[in-house]
């Protein structure tokens, strides 16, 4: 009995001991780089699991590389990796660039790959250009009417570029930088949706692919659309302005006109109260005059008879003014 439990632990021994070395040891992987002529060691991938790299994230692009004809080593690779960046994109890109006949090294397409480019996507639109589609790019002539364009920019990636150089945003800025420089210097709009390749002709001529990732081709544009009169409508609300500020000006003033008034009312009242207070103060002045005897009866009476004789000549000269008839006109024979 307790030969049959040795056996048997044993046994485990053996089985955990083969999985534990097929593990450190991919002896399939192994066997495939022998079958496509890749010599690999042992020792190599067993460093890779040391290292803590998956041996066929390795083995399996330098597989693809060798029967591409291509000069690859396993270092560079891995190294690569281990740099975070992506092996099987580059391999392929490297594949892709040795058919079309592009001098690509390995060295350059790696720093493509770890810039944060699509290395793989590069090396395609060298081969095959890309169409740029632009937004609407609204540009005013000088007669004041908008004019709003769409244009279609053919580049094709400059692998010497890619590192360091600007994208397509760049390439889209400039290109609507171009067309509003071009439409703002036009007299009038219809200049512009006569010979609509003249932008074309003048911004290609600009050289706006200088520090770019791209060359540009050819820059087509695809729809020109009439917009508002901005001319105008500048003008509307200059006039609109200006109407406000005379307003308000005018307003300024009457109000201040109404202010003058009511302050000269309130003069006037408060002299008409004084007047008042002083008619009021002359009988007063006048008993306190005969008492004191500057004043005689007989002065008294004479005033009284000069300011009654006043009184008498205003009424006669009102009553004889609003009596006064017109004489009839004679008869016209």
């Amino acid at each position: 009995m307790s030969g049959l439990i040795g056996t048997g632990f044993l046994l485990v021994l053996i089985i955990a001991f083969i999985m534990v070395f097929l593990h450190f040891v991919p002896i399939g992987l192994w066997i495939s780089a022998l079958a496509a002529n890749v010599r690999v060691g042992i020792m190599t991938l067993v460093g890779m699991r040391m290292r803590r790299v998956p041996p066929n994230k390795i083995i399996l692009p330098l597989i693809k590389a060798n029967k591409a004809g291509l000069d690859v080593a396993v270092n560079q690779l891995e190294a690569h990796y281990l740099a975070g960046g992506n092996v099987d994109k580059v391999v392929d890109a490297l594949i892709a660039a040795h058919r079309a006949q592009i001098p690509l090294p390995f060295e350059r397409s790696a720093a493509i790959d770890l810039a944060g480019r699509d290395v793989l996507e590069a090396v395609q639109m060298s081969v095959n250009p890309k169409v740029i589609e632009t937004p609407v790019v609204s540009a005013v002539a000088k007669n004041g009417i908008e004019l709003k364009i769409k244009a279609r920019v053919t580049v094709r990636a400059n692998i010497d570029r890619l590192v360091g150089g600007a994208g397509e945003p760049t390439i889209i800025a400039r290109v609507g930088e171009g067309i509003v420089t071009t439409v703002g210097s036009s007299e009038s709009h219809n200049d512009v949706l006569a010979n609509p390749d003249d932008i074309s002709k003048t911004v290609l001529g600009k050289g706006l692919d200088a520090g770019t990732a791209f060359e540009i081709l050819s820059i087509d544009i695809a729809d020109v659309d009439v917009g508002r009169n901005i001319g105008a409508e500048l003008q509307t609300d200059q006039a609109e302005a200006d109407k406000r500020i005379a307003q308000a000006k005018a307003e300024e003033r009457r109000a201040m006109a109404v202010a003058k008034e009511q302050e000269m009312k309130a003069y006037t009242q408060e002299m008409e109260a004084k007047v008042v207070e002083a008619q009021a103060e002359v009988p007063h002045a006048m008993a306190q005059a005969l008492r004191e005897g500057k004043l005689g009866v007989m002065d008294y009476y004479n005033l009284n008879n000069v300011q009654a004789d006043t009184d008498m000549r205003n009424a006669i000269s009102t009553s004889s003014g609003a009596g006064k008839l017109q004489a009839p006109q004679a008869p016209v024979k």
